[in-house]
């Protein structure tokens, strides 16, 4: 055990190395399976099987059509992908022995959190994505769709600090030490064994996926794993990501989300040519940017989005619970309001696929995204360099002390 409570091992990720191997190994992924790192069409389908288990009818709603509902989520790939990505974490944070009960000190948190997922949720799957089929892995799909609701969500996040920041939505603060309190904790001796021991068992399930001919099931539970320690280790979240930007100027994971999808982006567009397979496109419409600065709106008010509420919610914060209940919730309103409530013709049925890859050739599409993503990282580093806390920008050179 005296290895598992080295520093180095103890100790989090660098961020640009993180990403920078989430965004190629979601490459890789797209180029095993066809499909890409995604979870709130799962989220939906969650949602769509507790109706079901109520006895609600719902094969007559058109969206299931676009997320369907074959089998169980233990039967889908895009099912292990998400508890491929919950475990993962939760084995590193039990071998690394951060796992402890932690309860907000406010419990207007809980509902907040349960707000902002549903609003996230709803969002989300307007969009046909979150931070990740409609953000991280889209742009390196060429989808243009992506950069639509990139714009948005930054616009939604910007809403929602200021929300956050509000007296009424932070209540009457309380003078007590920390902004949790801690109700329980594993022994920190117990951590690392049961996370030895839950690393055995879904390795043993990996191979009976391979073994008893589930190839893909046993590929989305191992990707799905190794997404789930990167974005722990790494401490990924796209929330921050655009928070930080707006409260403190900070910039340090957002300029590395940035590198993660340049990395991606090559990557992927090597898979298209060697391959021979098509990119996938999401369709660009209002709905495009209505979803962003919803799912933006609601990662600020939730205080996560889905990576940072999987990774979080494993290492005990409860607050992460009714943020996960929410999106599900969120995301089975979107599949009903979108044929039931006319979202379909209002907000999509304008709409267009756009793929650059498709419309300007492959080179001049890498181009043209790697260049968009490197005035986006000149951007943040500046910001970085000259935003304050309270006063802006500084953008007066200061006068050398004589």
């Amino acid at each position: 055990m005296k290895l598992l409570q080295d520093s180095k091992w103890t100790s989090y990720w660098n961020p640009y190395a993180a990403i920078g191997l989430a965004g190629l190994l979601s490459a890789i992924y797209f180029a095993i399976t066809g499909t890409v790192w995604a979870v709130t069409g799962e989220f939906t389908r969650l949602g769509g099987h507790v109706l079901e288990l109520f006895g609600a009818d719902i094969s007559d709603w058109d969206y299931f059509q676009l997320v369907p509902m074959d089998g169980s989520t233990f039967s889908r790939t895009d099912g292990w992908i998400v508890w491929g990505m919950f475990i993962g974490a939760l084995i590193m944070i039990l071998l690394s022995n951060n796992f402890k009960i932690r309860v907000p000190r406010q419990k207007r948190r809980y509902v907040q959190g349960f707000i902002g997922g549903i609003i996230a949720g709803f969002g989300a799957r307007l969009a046909l994505g979150c931070n990740l089929a409609a953000f991280f892995t889209g742009v390196p799909q060429f989808s243009f769709h992506s950069w639509i609701f990139m714009i948005a969500t930054a616009v939604g996040t910007w809403g929602g600090v200021k929300i956050v920041n509000t007296v009424w939505w932070k209540g009457k603060p309380k003078l007590t030490k920390g902004g949790v309190a801690s109700a329980a904790a594993v022994s920190r001796t117990t951590q690392p064994f049961i996370g030895l021991a839950l690393t055995l068992g879904y390795v043993g399930l990996v191979m009976y996926f391979f073994l008893s001919g589930k190839t893909m099931l046993g590929v989305a539970a191992a990707f799905g794993a190794a997404f789930g320690i990167l974005i722990e280790r790494g401490q990924i979240c796209f929330t921050s990501a655009f928070r930080d930007l707006w409260i403190s100027g900070r910039a340090t994971m957002t300029k590395a989300i940035i590198v993660g999808m340049a990395i991606s982006t090559v990557a992927t567009l090597i898979i298209l040519l060697v391959s021979d397979m098509d990119p996938i496109t999401k369709i660009s419409a209002p709905s495009t940017f209505v979803g962003g600065v919803l799912f933006g709106l609601g990662i600020v008010l939730a205080g996560g989005c889905e990576t940072g509420m999987m990774y979080r919610l494993m290492e005990g914060q409860i607050v992460f619970l009714p943020v996960f209940v929410g999106n599900i919730i969120g995301a089975t309103a979107l599949a009903y309001a979108w044929d039931h409530l006319g979202i379909y013709n209002t907000l999509v049925k304008s709409g267009s696929k756009i793929n650059l890859f498709e419309a300007m050739g492959p080179w001049p599409a890498l181009i043209a995204t790697l260049a968009v993503l490197s005035i986006g990282f000149w951007i943040a580093a500046y910001w970085q360099k000259h935003y304050r806390f309270g006063s802006g920008f500084q953008n007066k050179l200061r006068r050398p002390n004589l």
